[in-house]
């Protein structure tokens, strides 16, 4: 949805109308995911993609009778072989889209993003009260009614764990003894990446991180080695020790810290700030044998054993590399596994860096 905005705003200001288009369940080998969404304007402009070109045009269409008054709308379409090779992909498959007019819950989305705030969308995307949404977040109802209040009670029941997955997902419901589908779409802040240790490895993971997303933050009371020279491409530098400077940042669900400094002075605090609060992703650097020693310190300040679980360590995932630029891509692959919930079995074995 970020990634849309800006056109949306501006078609909008010029008196445009818009439909939103949404994949809401994919079967095979989609080009895009559950989630991903196209802007179509009704003078046919275009933002965002659904399929990476396959079926673009038949949404396109779909969307345009959706602005011409008819009611949002669930659309199927295959994307054969052929289609799927041109993209990229080996084999198709298959992808349900729901479009629907911009307006709902839209509009106060737009300002949670604006805000940086966590918040999830549900949608009503078949059955009864198609169409219908609610905008939630960790505090409760936002916006938006899905038309019965035992619908609205257990999709807010549900809402803490979509919220801590970040993920979406359509899951049945009952709406008045009849199913429905609802849509989950999680809309997190601007991913954070926290860099603890101006080491050299932090800045190739710096140079990987952002053309990710990350806003990318570098602590280090040690100001000859927290310097714009080496670190350019840094948004922050800040030479605090790093429990002060982890609160004064703000530590959310969008929020990764990586633990580099391989210094105990510098890590068991990080480490501290950092189990304390909801950030998705916790990792250290170091051989096994500093670990042990992080968590005896941890352990020793009352910090339980399901917090210390956290701790990705040793941080990234077994690539085998021991550069710095590759023990930086193997970190950057396990916080992009993290963000997409592939973790411990599903993900490459836990690095050894470091």
């Amino acid at each position: 949805m970020r990634s849309i905005l800006p056109a949306v705003e501006s078609w909008r200001d010029d008196g445009k109308r818009v439909a939103i288009a949404t994949v809401a369940k994919v079967w095979g080998s989609a080009p895009r995911p559950p989630g991903a969404k196209m802007a179509v304007s009704d003078a046919g402009d275009i933002a965002g993609s659904v399929s990476g070109g396959c079926v673009e045009n038949a949404v396109i269409e779909q969307a345009r009778e959706v602005l011409a008054g008819g009611e949002p709308k669930l659309f199927a379409s295959a994307v054969s072989d052929e289609e799927a090779w041109a993209v990229g992909l080996t084999c198709g498959g298959r992808i349900e889209v729901f479009i629907e007019p911009y307006g709902g819950v839209y509009p106060e989305l737009q300002r949670a993003l604006g805000e940086e705030r966590l918040v999830a969308r549900a949608a009503i995307v078949a059955g009864p009260g198609l169409g219908r949404q609610l905008l939630l977040s960790r505090e409760g109802t936002l916006a938006g009614d899905l038309g019965s209040p035992e619908l609205n009670a257990q999709v807010t029941r549900r809402a803490r764990e979509v919220l801590a997955s970040q993920l979406c997902e359509r899951i049945p419901c009952d709406f008045q003894g009849e199913d429905v589908d609802v849509l989950w779409e999680v809309h997190p802040p601007r991913p954070k990446l926290v860099i603890v240790g101006a080491v050299h490895v932090a800045i190739p993971l710096i140079t990987f991180a952002k053309p990710l997303g990350f806003r990318c933050f570098v602590i280090d009371p040690r100001s000859a080695l927290a310097t714009r020279e080496r670190f350019p491409h840094a948004d922050r530098l800040i030479t605090e020790w790093p429990d002060v400077a982890l609160a004064a940042l703000g530590l959310d669900e969008a929020t990764y810290v990586a633990v580099l400094s391989h210094d105990l002075k510098l890590d068991v605090p990080a480490l501290r700030a950092a189990l304390a609060s909801p950030v998705r992703y916790v990792g250290a650097l170091g051989s096994r044998k500093t670990h042990a020693q992080r968590l005896a310190a941890l352990e020793s300040e009352g910090l339980d054993e399901a917090q210390l679980a956290r701790i990705h360590s040793p941080i990234g995932l077994r690539l085998g590399g021991r550069r710095a630029e590759e023990i930086a891509l193997a970190i950057i692959a396990e916080i992009v596994a993290v963000s997409h919930g592939v973790a411990g079995d599903a993900a490459v074995e836990r690095g050894r860096s470091g």
